[in-house]
């Protein structure tokens, strides 16, 4: 596999009847110097230069570049990183797949072999984005939720089952199977990868990128993958490298032993609080420790997941014991399992007690300090002690009071506008308020991969239950776990009938609510949300609760540990202090506490115990076949697909319409105008398009002139394979705030030479009738959030030449790079607002050329409205020279699409 090995690493490992042939890092030590006190999660990388060292791409001086990390705890190397794989889910999925087949017509257009656009590394899609909780609360919820979402996703999964026959080394998981991550982590990964080449069987660490911020789940299974752009990760299985720079690495110390009550999701919201406020952007972290022997591998899966929330590339835990118990839980080959111990000990990658890497930085974490906690109500990060989730929630009123109405209000004792609603529904009569849990969902990757918290909520249920407890009558609860084992695991242990007692019925194998697919509130709820104006709130099991992702109409949103998701939809309202008010009476009327239904550690180790690998070998045995809606769908086989004109789902998008052209130059941007002024933590939930579809938006009137009625707009992360629909909602999300409006919500802006309000892709489609560039502008960690290409795509057809920005979120920076728009960010402590920008400037930035490089400082001239002038100074974002290849070739794509073409 490799072709260089200027270092003599090549090795063999005979581990049982199977030999092995890798390359050694302690050979490699022999000439590079010590390299024991490297991150583990450095000597994963170490090992990828060395497999890939070519001489061009990978060099000896990137090699010597690792092992001299250990000098400074940093490094400023640039490296051409090469993951093993590929995973996709389908929201991201579905517009990589249309990527490839746009890149099959214009490799046929330029001339070339279409069949030559392939996958050159294993890639797997999951579907697991699509369905929505239209149906809750009874026993054939599920069954209906699948049939609406075959119904509504006809059209994008008999794309995907093209895709799965049409390109090689592609795999689908379909529908009603489980969520990426889980799948990933039960099933997928192998933590030591194999694979055959030249007669010969190798191996080598399990890596991945994948199309999901998420990604980084896996790494508490020791595999090293993170969340990419959808571009990206197309460029990372046609065979380009990803490029990087080698990363500082944070090590977070653990000792000590959770205490009794505490669950996995009050760990992660305190390391995620811990890490933000730290600052891990761009950087690794790894975790060490003693505290590690005591903590379970879905516990650790649980920190990594959430690497995105802390801001994190990835949260790695090395292999150890613990690891190689998780494979043998999850029905993996006792074969697979000796292959990881064995491959881990012989490189030095296995965690051994008392072991501590050198780091750029540490922090440390006694884990029997960790309190029951919530995030909420708008950033992950946010954690609150389950005691002071009222004072939160009184604070985000004070933030945002709701407009009084003597006919809607009344005075608390505290003196707050306390809103109430009288509601009618399914013949019960309630009074609807403020802080009300409108949605309890069980969902999300986060916790539903993980065995104690999902028996806890079960214990929960089933002590609530028997004591007569109900959850009250305006809550949306549901139950959508990450794959079917889960359902299996509750059956077994009898818990799955409290759940549903509970109205925790099942209603889905999906993401759901954590992303936005929460369907539609029950009508006279709606309708008493919207009438009174009442900020309610949902409690969830998921990682990410955005402003305005979750449900259009709630305001407030709490990150949980399943047993609280059961707890609030109990008590009803997150105004409740449920450590001294009571959820709710039992059938003597006597008042219970969350401390009376709440399972001890024990009680839960006894449910856990029930879990054993046939579940997960059984449901894992046939999972690319799906069920009969899934092997009903026929498809035409085909080396390019055939479009169809009037699909509203999936469509050929323009990006190589001039693939065929000689390469224009670099130049820079003149005269460009303003689309939007943003502010800080603006997201990629509030640039790319997400959740419902309103049908007064450009995206909504696009599909009504399809014929496509309201109910059936699905969602916008279910029409990313339709260009028209995304740049219709590229930053129409119905929470930004534009401060060329004075920072009013919603997707509108002023087009500046007119002076008319209008919407942001109104303006934009009259600013390109113009032939008028446009720069966006913003503050602090723009592009936050899950990896969304279409935060990028949609940002590029809409005509944005430029994002200048106060700094960049990791992944969104690259996306920008990889669709060909230019990340700019202000220096010198410079921002909107000590420039005094207002938005109605007219702009060009300077010294954009062939010459460009890396990190260079440009220039950003132009006028003000009144006709002054204004100059500022930018770094230019693109961080790596492949990223300047990417950018001339006008996105990363269009590169890899024109180096294969120029080779025949």
């Amino acid at each position: 596999m490799s072709q260089g090995n200027s270092l003599d690493t090549l090795s063999t490992l005979q581990v049982g009847e199977t030999t092995y042939h890798y390359h050694s890092l302690p050979k490699a030590a022999e000439k590079l110097g010590n390299i024991d006190r490297l991150p583990v999660s450095l000597k994963v990388l170490l090992e990828n230069l060395l497999r890939h060292e070519d001489g061009v791409t990978v060099t000896r001086d990137d090699i010597q570049a690792m092992a001299d990390w250990l000098k400074t705890r940093s490094s400023d190397r640039e490296i051409q990183y090469r993951p093993a794989r590929v995973l996709m889910q389908d929201f991201t999925g579905v517009p990589a797949v249309v990527d490839l087949a746009a890149m099959r017509d214009a490799m046929a257009k330029a001339g070339g072999d279409p069949q030559r656009i392939n996958p050159l590394s294993p890639v797997d899609l999951v579907i697991d984005h699509s369905v929505m909780v239209d149906r809750f609360g009874y026993d054939d919820a599920y069954e209906d939720n699948v049939d609406i979402e075959m119904k509504r996703n006809g059209e994008r999964y008999e794309f995907l089952r093209w895709g799965q026959k049409a390109f090689n080394n592609f795999r689908v998981v379909p529908p009603g199977t489980g969520i990426c991550h889980q799948v990933n982590l039960e099933y997928l990964s192998q933590s030591v990868w194999a694979s055959e080449k030249d007669g010969k069987t190798w191996a080598y660490p399990d890596t991945l990128v994948g199309t999901d911020s998420h990604t980084t789940m896996v790494n508490g299974l020791g595999v090293l993958g993170w969340g990419v752009g959808g571009i990206e990760a197309e460029a990372a299985m046609l065979g380009q490298p990803v490029s990087m720079l080698i990363p500082e690495v944070i090590g977070f110390k653990m000792t000590g032993k959770l205490p009794e009550g505490i669950t996995a999701t009050d760990l992660v919201l305190t390391v995620t609080q811990m890490l933000r406020a730290k600052g891990v952007v761009g950087k690794f972290v790894e975790f060490y420790g003693d505290g590690l022997a005591d903590l379970p591998l879905a516990d650790r899966a649980t920190i990594g997941n959430m690497a995105p929330e802390y801001g994190a590339t990835c949260g790695f835990f090395p292999i150890d014991e613990i690891s190689l118990g998780y494979l043998r839980m999850t029905g993996r080959p006792d074969e697979v399992i000796d292959r990881v111990e064995a491959y881990c000990k012989a490189q030095g990658m296995w965690r051994e007690q008392g072991m501590e890497p050198e780091f750029t930085d540490k922090l440390e974490l006694d884990l029997s300090e960790v309190e029951t906690s919530l995030a909420g109500p708008r950033r992950p990060q946010d954690r609150v002690s389950l005691g002071g989730v009222s004072k939160a929630f009184q604070e985000l009123m004070d933030l945002h009071p709701a407009p009084r109405d003597q006919n809607q209000v009344e005075e608390d004792g505290e003196g707050m506008g306390r809103g109430q609603a009288k509601v009618s529904m399914n013949g019960e009569e309630f009074t609807l308020e403020h802080g009300a849990v409108v949605i309890a969902a069980i969902t999300s990757c986060t916790n539903t991969s993980n065995p104690n918290v999902m028996m806890a909520a079960g214990l929960v249920a089933k002590k609530a239950a028997e004591l007569g407890l109900q959850r009250k009558p305006w809550v949306k609860s549901s139950l959508a776990p990450g794959s079917k084992v889960v359902t299996d695991y509750l059956d077994r242990a009898g818990l799955t009938q409290y759940l549903d007692r509970l109205g925790f019925n099942l209603v889905g194998y999906g993401c759901t609510t954590c992303i936005g697919n929460s369907g539609p509130l029950p009508d006279e709820i709606a309708q008493a949300v919207t009438d009174h104006d009442l900020a309610v709130s949902s409690v969830l099991s998921g990682n990410r609760n955005f402003e305005g992702r979750v449900h259009p109409q709630v305001r407030a949103n709490w990150l949980a540990s399943p047993p609280l998701v059961v707890a609030y939809a109990l008590a009803g309202n997150a105004r409740m202090n449920l450590l001294a008010e009571p959820l709710g009476h039992d059938s003597n009327n006597r008042p219970v506490f969350l401390k009376d239904i709440w399972p001890s550690n024990a009680e839960i180790a006894e449910a856990v115990a029930q879990v054993d690998g046939s579940m997960f070998r059984k449901r894992y045995a046939d999972v690319f076949s799906g069920d009969e809606h899934w092997q009903s769908i026929r498809v035409t086989e085909s080396d390019t697909y055939a479009w169809n004109n009037e699909s509203s789902y999936v469509q050929n998008p323009p990006y190589f319409e001039t693939i065929d052209q000689p390469l224009q130059p670099l130049k820079p941007i003149q005269g460009a105008r303003v689309l939007a002024v943003f502010g800080d933590s603006i997201t990629t939930d509030h640039i790319s398009p997400a959740g419902n579809i309103k049908a007064s938006s450009p995206a909504g009137r696009y599909l009504q002139s399809l014929g496509v009625s309201p109910e059936d707009f699905n969602s916008y992360g279910s029409r990313r394979g339709n260009h028209e629909v995304m740049m219709r909602g590229t930053f129409a999300n119905i929470r930004i705030r534009n401060r060329m409006l004075g920072g009013e919500e919603g997707g509108e802006t002023i087009h500046a030479s007119s002076g008319e309000r209008m919407s942001i892709y109104d303006a934009a489609m009259r600013y390109q009738s113009e032939g008028t560039p446009l720069v966006v502008l913003a503050g602090k960690e723009y592009g936050t959030g899950s990896s969304r290409d279409w935060a990028a795509k949609g940002t590029n057809l809409l005509g944005v030449k430029a994002v200048i920005a106060e700094s960049f979120e990791r992944i969104h920076r690259s996306n920008l790079v990889g669709m060909g728009v230019l990340p700019l960010q202000f220096v010198n402590g410079e921002s909107v607002e000590s420039l005094g920008i207002d938005g109605y400037e007219t702009l060009d930035v300077q010294g954009i050329d062939d010459n460009l490089v890396p990190g260079q400082t440009l220039k950003v001239v132009g006028k003000r409205k009144d006709g002054g002038d204004i100059q500022f100074d930018v770094l230019c974002r693109i961080d790596t020279r492949n990223e300047i290849d990417y950018f001339k070739a006008g996105g990363i794509l269009h590169f890899v699409l024109r180096d294969m073409n120029s080779k025949g």
